[in-house]
């Protein structure tokens, strides 16, 4: 469903987990998560999900909304495919990557 997305890897020195992040290019709020992500030199991986095709869009939303059982909003967190977050508090993802 989600395996021929070309996915857009980050190195860094922080490593708390598969962190995957889904995003969209012209969103203020996804732009500050990963600034966050990069500033703070977590590994991680992203895609800009309104930059894919139609069917890549929709079958990126519905892979999430059914794995994590929520509404998918962007940005979207997921670490190591079992914890999930929808929006950007940077409290909340220091919380969810170990960082505090």
């Amino acid at each position: 469903m989600i395996e021929n997305i070309n996915f857009t890897y980050k190195d860094g020195l922080l490593s708390p987990g598969d962190i995957t992040v889904y995003a969209l290019s012209t969103c203020g709020h996804c732009k500050r998560a990963l600034k966050f992500l990069d500033d703070n030199s977590v590994k991680y991986k992203f895609v800009y999900v309104d930059l894919l095709s139609s069917e890549e869009k929709n079958n990126i939303k519905d892979y999430l909304a059914k794995k994590s059982n929520m509404y998918v909003a962007f940005p979207f967190l997921v670490i190591d495919d079992s914890t999930f977050f929808t929006g950007f508090i940077e409290e909340e993802w220091r919380r969810l990557l170990k960082m505090e």
